[in-house]
């Protein structure tokens, strides 16, 4: 499980990351690398958004992991 929570990690900094671009230079870093909405930036977008829902619930446990 530690290690599918550092995936899902660094996901959502990608995705950050991405948004960031997207909202400051209007530049979408993941359409450039694997294409407009092609397949793969699909599934690229698509892990992102899971990440962020299994963190959102994971959250609790991440919590009490460390402290």
């Amino acid at each position: 499980m530690h290690v599918l929570k550092i995936i899902a990690y660094i996901l959502i900094i990608i995705g950050a990351i991405n948004w960031g671009l997207v909202g400051f230079f209007n530049f979408n870093l993941v359409s450039l690398i694997f294409g407009e909405m092609t397949l793969l930036a699909r599934i690229i977008y698509a892990l992102v958004g899971l990440s962020g829902i299994f963190l959102l619930f994971a959250h609790r446990d991440i919590y009490h992991d460390h402290y």
